[in-house]
């Protein structure tokens, strides 16, 4: 099922409000999760469930911008635009990788019950390198996805409102 349309409106005009929003707020609630331990514990599951609703509307935003993109007229910053955008997916794809490994190796019930099948893996939740490597991560993937989000909104208003715009401008005096 394609989400093309809302109440007649383009999808992807609508959807692209709730990516805007949860990508930074996935990327902040990472970043919190990583660098302040009780901010994790308040978070808890939280982080890794609103990366996982961003990585699911990402592809929805993008399609339905794929199906809107075939019904205007062939623009070059139209596709910069849908280029950028369907970048989007690895970066919203390794916030949630990171949130949800970050969460299940500091989640008290899922760590004590891998530890009785499974004696490494305290070595593994304790392991500073193992840690110094998620936060890395979630601090490279946080930047890149509110990075590359600028982007895609940047050349989106650009292809949205170029024409528009400069033809409007009145003549200089």
């Amino acid at each position: 099922m394609d989400l093309t349309t809302i109440n007649g409106l383009p999808a992807h005009v609508l959807l692209v409000h709730f990516v805007v929003v949860l990508v930074p707020i996935a990327a902040i609630m990472l970043l919190f999760a990583v660098a302040w331990p009780a901010a994790r514990r308040r978070l808890g599951i939280a982080t890794p469930i609103v990366a996982l609703v961003t990585l699911i509307l990402v592809p929805l935003t993008t399609d339905a911008g794929e199906w809107l993109q075939r019904r205007v007229p062939r623009d070059p910053l139209v596709q910069v635009h849908a280029e950028l955008g369907n970048q989007l997916s690895f970066w919203s794809f390794g916030v949630f990788a990171v949130a949800a490994a970050w969460w299940l190796l500091h989640d008290d019930r899922f760590t004590t019950l891998l530890a009785a099948k499974a004696e490494r893996l305290t070595t593994l939740v304790v392991s500073k390198g193992v840690a110094i490597t998620l936060i890395a991560a979630a601090v490279i993937l946080s930047v890149g996805s509110v990075v590359q989000e600028y982007r895609i909104g940047d050349s989106g208003a650009n292809a949205a409102w170029h024409v528009r715009v400069t033809s409007a401008l009145p003549a200089s005096r």
